[in-house]
């Protein structure tokens, strides 16, 4: 018999409707006699609308409250698919983070989970029923309910995989797998069979938002095996696994790209050793993730500029630190927002030569300046003007083979 975790993000549950639809699919995998854990979002907009209420109240909402007030939205769900698989003559219960628990360390908001109980739920396998939890949340050791972010019910279902020892775990979306681009943007982009739990963990950190980082990279740490799907087709999704699976045969698998990107440029720093640490040590105090870096070569041997880039949500707080640093000296904080990351994916560049010249030369054709660079072995990516992006992402999907 075999055991899946099966996670509904809030497209697939967003109405009644589809709610009583994913009930059917869960009772089609019990027909085929295996054990079925759910993971389930809040319904789509739900969360938006709590947010929207506790800025209504407050800007400041305090951070302990609003977990408790975003944490009901998957237990809205769970209550609503319970009784729709209770409708069907399936035996079904939901649980609240508390009840299982679903052990969780950090800070409000951006907690991760370390464990989860997982004896009431076996208990309850066993007896043939569906045991449905809520994503996106925990219980801390003082006992207060804490979120893991957004899109981390993603991150809740491959903890369950983990920690239940899972045959599998199946991301359930509005799309038919993993594109080779946003197909809201390129038609012509084509869904990925199979793809390395590296090449994934890349396209999500850059932009692809069928499933989030974090809950790829516990995949890849304990080789879960992960299959993105659609719940309103039947079509075979995308299957996620080590790369020694996956016979390449192109050079670049996908292209990303993120509009939440600002450059900031620090003109005329002192040029000397340490002062990049004294730049970036109070952002990352603050958990701010700086992303590219670059430092121009000196001309007078005494000042230089650096560039670097940080998510757009985090740049007046950038600001206010650098203008408060006092152990740095600078000329004029130049800040540009209206700049995307646009990145090429691939494991096949790692044994493909001239994959960089490619990009830039393709992009150099389209008249698109690029602002900075940043590369890994199976990654490349540029930041750019904003108004560019979808002439960018056309071109090198062209350029790259993936039409």
């Amino acid at each position: 018999m075999v055991k899946k975790v099966l996670k509904f993000g809030g497209t697939s549950v967003g109405t009644a409707e589809r709610i009583q639809h994913v009930a059917n699919i869960i009772k089609k995998e019990l027909s085929n006699g295996n054990k079925v854990i759910a993971v389930v979002s809040a319904m789509a907009g739900k969360t938006n609308e709590l947010i929207k209420l506790s800025n209504e109240i407050s800007e400041e909402f305090n951070k302990r409250e609003l977990d408790v007030l975003l944490s009901s939205g998957e237990q809205i769900t769970c209550a609503l698919l319970s009784g729709a698989l209770m409708k069907v003559k399936v035996k079904a219960k939901s649980w609240l983070n508390w009840q299982i628990p679903i052990l969780t360390e950090g800070e409000h908001s951006n907690a991760r989970v370390i464990n989860i109980h997982i004896e009431k739920i076996n208990k309850y396998l066993n007896e043939e029923g569906v045991a449905i939890i809520p994503g996106f949340q925990g219980i801390s050791k003082n006992g207060d309910i804490t979120t893991i972010g957004r899109g981390g019910s993603d991150a809740t279902a491959v903890a369950v995989a983990k920690i239940f020892n899972a045959d599998s775990c199946e991301i359930y979306t509005d799309v038919d797998g993993v594109f080779s681009t946003d197909p809201n943007k390129i038609p012509v982009a084509k869904k990925i069979d199979k793809i390395s739990y590296d090449e994934m963990l890349e396209l999500s950190s850059l932009g692809a938002k069928v499933i989030q980082a974090s809950a790829v990279q516990t995949a890849m740490m304990y080789d879960i095996p992960l299959e993105i799907k659609s719940t309103f087709t039947e079509r075979k999704g995308t299957k996620i696994f080590s790369q020694e699976n996956i016979d390449y045969t192109k050079s670049v698998t996908g292209v990303a790209y993120s509009k939440d990107d600002a450059k900031i440029t620090v003109i005329d720093v002192e040029d000397k050793p340490g002062i990049a640490a004294n730049i970036f040590e109070p952002l990352s105090k603050a958990q701010i993730n700086v992303d590219m870096v670059i430092q121009n070569i000196s001309s007078d041997q005494k000042t230089t500029d650096i560039t670097f880039t940080v998510k757009r949500d985090d740049v007046s707080k950038t600001k206010e630190i650098l203008k408060n640093n006092k152990r740095i000296n600078y000329k004029e904080l130049i800040v540009n927002d209206k700049v995307s990351k646009v990145s090429i994916v691939g494991a096949g560049m790692v044994s493909t030569p001239g994959v960089t010249y490619r990009m830039f030369r393709a992009l150099s054709d389209e008249d698109i300046n690029i602002l900075a660079i940043s590369t890994s072995e199976i990654k490349l990516s540029v930041i750019l003007d904003e108004e560019k992006t979808l002439k960018a992402i056309k071109k090198l999907h062209t350029i790259f083979d993936l039409d």
